[in-house]
């Protein structure tokens, strides 16, 4: 009788404990090695980040397109962009629908699209879409920029 309360009372243990395993485990870091006081201390600086290099506006191509209803806009910002080093290559009217004022940009180019769209003071920039060319940045209007 007593063995069965034994076998009784180890498997409720083990139905009790079982999953009960720690999700996390503690990660022991080694412990550092001390140098011995006749040998120089030596201390290694990270290497720094090499810096990319600044995006060159001139040769940088880029399109501008109206999706407004507000005639010559995509002249005025064209010659905006112009006027800060960008080389504006064409502008025309765009027919589709666009959420606000965007610069598109193929993948290479993505940094520069985000300083044409500063200089600009375009909030949006987002992927190139199948219908624009990769080579180039294009802007799509669809309304007035901010001051």
């Amino acid at each position: 009788m007593l063995s069965i309360v034994a076998v009784a009372m180890a498997l409720v243990a083990f139905v009790a404990t079982r999953g009960g395993e720690p999700t996390e485990r503690e990660v022991a870091t080694p412990a550092a090695q001390t140098q011995s006081p006749s040998a120089p201390a030596t201390t290694t600086a990270p290497k720094p980040k090499p810096k990319k290099p600044p995006v060159v506006r001139g040769k940088v191509y880029v399109e501008v397109y109206n999706n407004s209803g507000i005639t010559g806009l995509a002249g005025v910002v064209s010659e905006q962009a112009t006027g800060v080093g960008w080389k504006v290559v064409g502008t025309d009217n765009w027919y589709g629908t666009v959420p606000t004022n965007t610069v598109y940009f193929p993948p290479r180019l993505e940094r520069a699209a985000k300083q044409l769209a500063l200089d600009l003071g375009i909030d949006r920039t987002a992927p190139a879409d199948g219908a624009m060319k990769l080579d180039r940045l294009t802007v799509i209007l669809t309304g007035q920029l901010g001051a």
